[in-house]
């Protein structure tokens, strides 16, 4: 175990050196940052405890959260899931995945995130008003992604995300990369997690909405505006938890993480998940940022319950997540949807 845990610990190394090379530029930018969807979380469990499970999520949940855990998928051959949720100003994301185990090779995986934010009026300086015309902004993210359990302790698992935004007759596309690792504590029920998030290329929208007339000599010319290139929101997180059995078929799971972002105030997740014979769950969650006050902070608590139950060779799982907002003009809650389907 001496080579494996050297293994572990240079693999740690590396995340934490690639995400410090890249993240150079000043904190405060919230906002400024392209891809904003690829924050947006996906799935009840994960959110229900606000990310804080990175260390012990498994199954096809872990897919967003910390693909390492992909490699512990909870059936026989495979997952799928299918999630709805209610974000903020009308917008609603579907969600969709699919995991299979390749042999003693590993667990492969594929997903779909589509962002829907029904249609918008089309404006010009002429029709401030909308000239009759509208456009609907397209925002999806095609996911494939790969983990395998280099032991019994140590599991590593990696995305590969292709990014694709379209609003009007300007587009844009990126690629970006997730690289996860968690370490099993032997039969301590500690573990640890490390994950490093949305590491690659910067995005610019480009497209003939961006053409405009301009008059050179006496002549009108069309040029298109060159519009400024915006970097992904890349994260970093470090998660512990601790899990426990009481009278055999009651599980309590308390655990934490640490996320560090160039984007945002760094934030401190704890999350509590009780588990009664893996079939019936109650989940809760709450953050801390440090560096802003209570009221800037955009989420609150976060609670959840879920179902689970084998019917045959096919395992099928209801969970619900509700996300406090504090934010004034906006709906009280968040709601996540999740159905999952195990064979």
């Amino acid at each position: 175990m001496n080579l494996n845990k050297m293994k572990l610990l240079l693999v740690i190394i590396l995340l934490i050196v690639t995400y410090e090379s890249g993240n150079t530029g000043p904190r405060g930018r919230l906002g400024t940052s392209a891809a904003p969807e690829l924050l947006i979380p996906v799935g009840s469990v994960g959110t229900s405890l606000q990310g804080s499970n990175i260390s012990y999520v498994s199954g096809i949940d872990a897919m967003f959260w910390n693909p390492a855990g992909l490699s512990q998928i909870n059936t026989n051959t495979g997952e799928a899931i299918f999630s709805h949720m209610n974000y903020i100003a009308d917008i609603n994301m579907q969600y969709v995945a699919g995991v299979v185990k390749i042999g003693n090779l590993g667990v492969v995986g594929a997903s779909l995130r589509s962002l829907n934010m029904g249609e918008e009026l089309v404006t010009s300086e002429f029709y401030p008003e909308g000239t009759g015309e509208t456009f609907s902004p397209t925002y999806l993210v095609l996911n494939m992604s790969f983990a395998r359990a280099m032991t019994d302790k140590i599991h590593f698992g990696t995305n590969v995300k292709l990014i694709s935004e379209k609003i009007g007759e300007v587009s844009a596309t990126g690629f970006a990369f997730d690289f996860g690792l968690q370490y099993v504590a032997g039969k301590s029920g500690l573990r640890f997690g490390i994950v490093l998030k949305n590491l690659g290329s910067s995005m610019r929208f480009d497209g003939p909405g961006l053409d405009a007339k301009f008059v050179e000599n006496g002549q009108e010319v069309i040029r298109r505006v060159t519009l400024q290139e915006f970097e992904l929101p890349t994260n970093l997180e470090i998660g512990l938890s601790y899990s426990a059995t009481f009278a055999k078929s009651n599980h309590v799971t308390l655990s934490s993480a640490f996320l560090n972002s160039s984007y945002s105030s760094d934030e401190y997740r704890f999350g509590m998940q009780y588990d009664y014979n893996s079939m019936l769950f109650f989940r809760g969650a709450v953050n801390i940022l440090p560096d802003k006050d209570e009221n800037e902070s955009l989420f609150g608590p976060t609670f959840g319950a879920g179902l689970k139950y084998p019917f045959g060779n096919v395992t099928l799982g209801f969970d619900y997540a509700y996300r406090i907002l504090n934010e004034e003009g906006f709906d009280a809650t968040n709601q996540f949807f999740t159905l999952l389907v195990g064979f």
